[in-house]
């Protein structure tokens, strides 16, 4: 379990930033450091074999990015697209990806004593899509993102789609 969030620098100053995104009706965040940029949802060129949760590559300023449904990721269902859907880049184990998402929210600057790691249950259950819970005064608590499981659920869609 990675719940290591805070680095030296925002420890001296007690504080995280997470980028927040929509994701059906709620709130999710990744670790600003993981993000490259977010830019408008488009369209994908789909990829012949490709993972089964890869929905295709976009070109972004003369790169080829692989693209990921996050409402297909996480819950099964592909994101709504509408003109607030955007693509968060994301970098993480040497990867890039887009993530597509419902639309961007903001930048967060919370109190690093607010990040706990997730609840036991879920951990045990092998799933660890959050990495970390983030709560909030008044709010529903912010859930934090592990790439590391979402990259590693691409892998295991790819083996799914081979084993059928």
């Amino acid at each position: 379990m990675r719940v290591d969030l805070p680095t030296t620098e925002t420890i001296a100053r007690d504080e995280i930033q997470l980028a927040s995104f929509e994701l059906g009706g709620r709130t999710l965040g990744i670790d600003v450091r993981q993000i490259r940029e977010i830019v408008r949802d488009q369209p994908t060129t789909p990829l012949p074999r490709a993972p089964g949760l890869v929905e295709g590559v976009v070109d972004l300023r003369g790169r080829i990015v692989p693209v990921v449904d996050l409402g297909r990721a996480l819950e099964g269902k592909p994101v709504e697209r509408s003109p607030a859907s955007r693509l968060v880049v994301v970098e993480t184990e040497g990867l890039t990806l887009g993530l597509r998402v419902s639309g961007a929210a903001d930048v967060l600057t919370l109190p690093s004593a607010s990040v706990e790691a997730p609840p036991d249950l879920v951990t045990r259950a092998g799933r660890q899509a959050v990495r970390a819970v983030v709560r909030r005064e008044g709010e529903p608590p912010l859930l934090v993102l592990s790439l590391e499981d979402l990259v590693e659920s691409v892998h295991r869609s790819a083996g799914e789609e081979a084993a059928c």
